[in-house]
């Protein structure tokens, strides 16, 4: 598929930037305030933090001058319903995943995370060092949208589940919550795939409408309460090595802020990107070990369920290659990851696992 060909059957259809000049933020005074919508119920460990964090950074910079108010998911529209709020003007912006807009294009995945896909690191050398930015603002331009990532949650967990996982058999009829293309890969070993939003993940476990789940990590995942109504956690997992969040802003919006407000949301996502992976961090070890101490039973998937899962994101990444701009970015991906990976595995990997050794830390 061409990029034309999948806009022209997507849900916004050809309408898609054209929708855009419905957009209008509230200017009171000289000051602008920008609404934003985002996919969190307002509160939601890390994520939350990511979109305040942002917003504070915004109006700190400008002097006041640029406000952002923040609604949290449900408050203005549904989480899942933020892109589409942006793109008719609803919504001056967005903060959430981009990988939950697959169903308008699926490259938007890789602005989140992709299984098999680059760590927080490597996203960080392609995104601010190479052509990622660039990247991201190309795909967002065909809606109507000015993105740049905005948090970072690190490598996320393999899951709860409610039975250990032995075999990729295992996934075969499993109602399991994953969204993006790492749900896609799920869904040809056999899962039945759901994506629904963070605040509605405890609830579906709760009645027996999911079998388990992905979510972030140990810190967000302790905070939402799996760890009461699953017993089995894996907290390594091949669908979100390290997985950004992002802000969508209004291209129009965008486009008619001064420049010096450009910069400074441009300016505001990237310490936001930076501070929500340093927090995840900070918080994902200690949680893990009050998950153990709680009595959650933690795993690691065999082999043979790594290879299955990479067999069908391959398939799954490989089904898209006949789209243009998704196959750019995805050739730009792999190649940044060629050219990172042998020298961080040479320097940090072999220091880190020498530190291991010779301190037992």
């Amino acid at each position: 598929m061409d990029r034309r060909s999948f806009l022209k059957t997507s849900a916004l259809g050809g309408s898609a930037v054209a929708a855009t000049s419905l957009a209008a933020p509230a200017i009171a005074q000289g000051n602008t305030t920008l609404t934003m919508v985002t996919t969190w119920p307002r509160g939601l460990a890390g994520v939350w933090d990511s979109v305040e964090r942002f917003s504070n950074n915004v109006s700190a910079m400008s002097g006041g001058t640029l406000t952002i108010d923040a609604k949290g998911a449900g408050e203005l529209v549904g989480a899942l319903e933020s892109f589409d709020a942006v793109t008719s003007g609803q919504a001056d912006m967005y903060h959430g995943a981009d990988y939950y807009w697959v169903g308008q294009h699926p490259a938007w995945a890789f602005f989140t995370a992709v299984p098999f896909g680059m760590t927080a690191p490597e996203m960080m050398v392609w995104y601010y060092a190479q052509d990622g930015m660039a990247l991201h603002h190309e795909l967002g331009e065909v809606f109507g949208i000015k993105g740049f990532i905005a948090g970072q949650t690190a490598a996320q967990g393999g899951g709860w589940y409610r039975k250990q996982i032995n075999s990729a058999d295992d996934f075969k009829g499993l109602k399991f919550r994953m969204p993006g293309l790492g749900g896609q890969a799920l869904a040809e070993l056999g899962a039945s795939v759901q994506n629904i939003p963070g605040g509605e993940i405890y609830q579906a476990l709760s009645t027996g409408a999911l079998d388990g789940t992905e979510w972030i990590g140990p810190w967000s995942d302790e905070k939402l309460g799996l760890q009461e109504v699953c017993d089995h956690y894996y907290p390594a997992g091949f669908h979100e090595p390290g997985a950004a969040l992002s802000v969508g802003c209004n291209l129009d919006v965008f486009n008619g802020l001064s420049a010096e407000h450009q910069k400074i949301i441009e300016v505001a996502a990237a310490d936001a990107h930076q501070h929500n992976y340093a927090l995840f961090i900070a918080n994902n070890g200690p949680a893990l070990q009050r998950l153990k101490d709680g009595g959650a039973q933690i795993h690691q998937f065999t082999d043979d369920v790594w290879d299955a899962f990479g067999a069908a994101s391959k398939s799954v990444l490989d089904g898209f290659m006949d789209d243009e701009l998704f196959a750019k970015i995805r050739n730009s991906v792999d190649a940044s990851m060629a050219a990172t990976a042998g020298w961080v595995s040479l320097s940090d990997g072999t220091y880190t696992s020498q530190r291991a050794r010779v301190t037992g830390a």
